[in-house]
């Protein structure tokens, strides 16, 4: 009799361990089902020496805001947009601002990138430079010359209509690939005879050099930034994305309404005199667009259309397939 009363208490504490750890299980589910903490998370940022990512990054708000939502930012210096978008398509940055020609061609290599937002026309800060006592007068005088610029780049497409405009073909030029620093050592020593490029190089080599700017993209281009990321990274984190490109908007109206303290805070970093840094900012607005329009989705598809037509790029393609929505793909 004893020994069936302690088999039966054995059977009870053996059914309520194993309830026990049923329960205890569940709640490990339940824990194991909760997200995983976002404080090891970080969004890598691929930016240039210009524009609203730089100056975003040198005011350090976005650190700040992203902080109490676990994530971190890391920075990456570029040259120019086809090396950044390069990294980007390689998975080594998240996100990440370049003009409008790089895109395109990182489309048309098969890249996965998405348009999250756009800025606003910058056409007055990029053009065509020319030696103060060069012959070249007008564009047409571009005939036969060499001309410097970042292949892909905003320039690149500034460049093309140009020739268009002056009823030249590209074939008339003889183009030199180059970094905008490199470019910057050729055209010095008389090694191209006009460059193309962006501010701030155009407005310190217009300065110190007395360089002339032949054209600025006033009819050509309306040279727009656009903000991008990999199609991976929208889809899970559109909610920081939203959280990056408002805050790449509050850093905008700051430089809009502070241009002396912008003015000084670039010459410094940058090591340009102010001089140059002052006509820089003062004729760009900064702003992200409410939206990525039908319009100006037209305006990038005629850029790639025209870099097809050209057999610059080997294949025709859509820019809207590649336009983020945050209500259609974003992940959260």
């Amino acid at each position: 009799m004893i020994v069936k009363r302690f088999k039966h208490k054995l059977a009870l504490l053996g059914s309520l361990l194993l309830v026990m750890g049923l329960v205890l299980s569940a709640c490990g589910t339940t824990e194991d089902a909760k997200p995983q903490t976002t404080a090891d998370q970080k969004i890598r940022i691929g930016y240039q020496k210009n524009g609203p990512l730089f100056i975003l990054k040198n005011l350090g708000t976005l650190e700040k805001r992203l902080e109490p939502l676990g994530y971190k930012v890391e920075w990456n210096e570029f040259q120019a947009g086809p090396a950044l978008l390069e990294a980007l398509n390689a998975g080594s940055v998240d996100f990440g601002r370049t003009g409008n020609s790089p895109p395109v061609f990182a489309q048309s290599s098969g890249s996965s990138l998405q348009y999250i937002a756009v800025a606003f026309s910058k056409f007055k800060g990029s053009g065509i430079l020319v030696k103060d006592d060069s012959p070249i007068q007008e564009l047409e005088d571009l005939k036969g010359k060499t001309i410097g610029f970042a292949k892909g780049s905003s320039s690149h497409f500034l460049l093309v209509k140009a020739l268009e405009k002056a009823n030249l073909k590209y074939e008339d030029i003889t183009p030199a690939f180059l970094s905008p620093g490199d470019a910057r050592v050729a055209f010095e020593q008389g090694d191209i005879d006009a460059w193309v490029v962006w501010d701030p190089y155009t407005a310190d080599t217009e300065v110190s050099t007395g360089a002339r700017l032949l054209v600025n993209g006033e009819g050509l281009t309306t040279d727009r930034d656009f903000f991008l990321s990999s199609s991976d990274f929208a889809a899970e984190h559109s909610d920081i994305l939203k959280e990056v490109i408002e805050e790449i908007q509050n850093s905008s109206n700051w430089a809009n309404e502070n241009p002396e303290e912008l003015t000084k805070m670039l010459s410094e970093i940058l090591g340009i005199d102010e001089a140059s840094m002052k006509l820089a900012v003062e004729r760009r607005v900064h702003g992200v667009e409410k939206e990525i329009s039908e319009e100006i989705i037209a305006e990038q598809q005629s850029i790639a259309d025209t870099f097809f037509e050209l057999g610059i790029i080997p294949t025709k393609i859509n820019i809207k397939e590649r336009v983020f929505s945050f209500e259609k793909d974003g992940g959260k």
